[in-house]
């Protein structure tokens, strides 16, 4: 009897032993991770649409514009866009 209750205070000691020793390593967050946790915590917020997208544009910073869009994403065919090393 004493045999079992010894291999099992054995078993017990190394199973918490081994769960005690696998923490996770403690690091800073990078630029990009903390990014994206916040995004993930934006999403799961109830805000409405515009609130969301306000939100969302703090967070991802100035936008960059694209050449040959105007000002509502559109394509314009007026713009003349000229590419390096090809004739219009």
């Amino acid at each position: 009897m004493n045999r079992i209750l010894a291999v099992l205070l054995l078993l017990t000691v190394t199973v918490l032993s081994g769960c005690a020793s696998s923490s996770p390593e403690l690091r800073p967050y990078t630029a990009e991770e903390s990014r994206e946790l916040a995004l993930e915590a934006l999403n799961r917020r109830g805000l409405s649409f515009d609130e969301y997208h306000a939100k969302k544009a703090e967070l991802l910073g100035p936008l960059q514009k694209n050449v040959g869009f105007d000002e509502r994403g559109e394509m314009n065919a007026e713009r003349a866009v000229q590419l390096p090393g090809r004739p219009s």
